[in-house]
């Protein structure tokens, strides 16, 4: 009857154990893919800006020439 119950106990333990390993595992997950985010979103602004100015510049460029010859 004892060791009836330590197992039962200790099923319930495992269970118990992974069930919060899962819910760790998928809040970090969370984190990972909010950071990255933020990153991607970061990268594009600053990078969006640079290349917005270089096609500018590329735009007066070519506007510049002279098509007759």
């Amino acid at each position: 009857m004892l060791l009836k119950q330590y197992v039962s106990f200790q099923v319930w333990l495992a269970t118990q154990k992974n069930s919060k390993n899962k819910g760790q595992s998928l809040a970090e997950y969370g984190l990972v893919l909010a950071l990255i985010a933020v990153v991607c979103i970061a990268a594009l602004t600053t990078l969006g800006n640079s290349i917005s100015g270089m096609l500018e510049g590329l735009g007066s460029t070519i506007g510049g020439v002279s098509t007759s010859g």
